[in-house]
């Protein structure tokens, strides 16, 4: 790309310079290696990378199968395998080119003190900033997912904000009542940003031996078929950020310039990118010239001028939702 072009991509999300709106999503790329020893592949043309989600203490994941190819989609249930925080922290940050690009931890836990522990010991390091997953189970309430409750999100983020400093990003769970109150509740406790949305819950059964495919029985569905829903969750949580001035990473079944586009009209700053790389690992280059072509063909001189520009048709009220009934 042009120096030209390069401007025209460059924003600035929660106070941090991104090369590019894309941002490459927890669990698709690693710790940030995978992706650095593939031939072409350069961490310029991303704004940030967002690293496989990270607990107090190491975590073998789930039992197999882990992951499954569905119509334009795919179930996953990792279970959050990772070495721990100490060492991401002590021996994987040092090998990371922060030069480049931005990486962001992900904070995973089974309590509210989990959350605490990692995100401080994040803090203390040179991340650029923290994602946090209020998906995972509070194990001391049940197994109720924390992203599920709108109490206990806050209760999460409260937490990391006294934890640390750095821009603190929470990770939507599109499997809950009301996204936007959810939303409204975590800025209050002192969230940054948002990542909307989080995997959708699904499953596949394999009729031959009447079981679940994935090991786990359930797990997170990604890819081109939840892409309507996160562009409407996305459209409800920035009605809530506007005021706040609250930005958002829009994901969710991103393959196209134009699927990246749809998300930042509906109101993201920045789009993420997760199921797609793993069929074409080299997707951002495109992606990017993608949405440069776009702004050149609409006379726009920067990404930021898609961002909530959503013209919505005519609603049941002020305000007011309108009803839609199935056929």
């Amino acid at each position: 790309m042009t120096l030209e072009d390069q401007n025209k991509l460059a924003i600035t999300f929660c106070g941090m310079r991104f090369n590019s709106p894309l941002v490459l999503l927890s669990g698709c790329v690693g710790f940030g290696e995978e992706y650095t020893r593939i031939a072409g592949f350069s961490n310029r043309d991303v704004g940030a990378i967002c690293l496989k989600g990270t607990t107090e203490k190491p975590r073998l994941g789930n039992p197999a199968h882990r992951v499954y190819e569905t119509p334009d989609g795919m179930l996953n249930a990792i279970g959050l395998q990772n070495p721990g925080v100490d060492k991401v922290v002590d021996e994987i940050l040092p090998t990371l080119d922060f030069s480049e690009t931005r990486f962001i931890a992900n904070v995973s836990g089974s309590t509210v003190e989990e959350y605490y522990n990692v995100t401080r010991r994040f803090d203390d390091s040179m991340i650029d900033a923290i994602e946090i997953n209020i998906s995972c189970p509070n194990v001391k309430e049940g197994g109720v997912a924390f992203g599920n409750d709108p109490d206990m999100s806050a209760r999460v983020v409260e937490a990391c904000r006294k934890a640390t400093r750095k821009p603190l990003i929470t990770k939507l769970s599109p499997n809950q009542t009301d996204i936007a109150e959810n939303a409204r509740r975590c800025i209050e406790a002192g969230t940054d940003g948002f990542a909307v949305i989080n995997t959708l819950m699904g499953m596949a059964i394999d009729i031959e031996t009447r079981r679940p495919v994935i090991g786990n029985n359930q797990g997170g569905l990604s890819g081109p078929a939840i892409k309507p829903i996160a562009l409407l969750k996305v459209q409800q949580v920035a009605q809530v950020c506007r005021t706040h001035k609250i930005p958002i990473i829009g994901q969710g079944g991103v393959t196209s310039a134009s699927d990246a586009i749809e998300f930042l009209i509906a109101g993201a700053t920045a789009v993420g990118v997760g199921t797609a790389l793993f069929y074409d690992p080299l997707i951002c280059p495109k992606l990017n010239a993608g949405i440069v072509a776009y702004l050149n063909r609409h006379n726009l001189s920067h990404v930021s001028q898609l961002t909530d520009t959503l013209q919505l048709h005519g609603q049941a009220g002020a305000g007011a939702p309108t009803v839609v009934c199935g056929a």
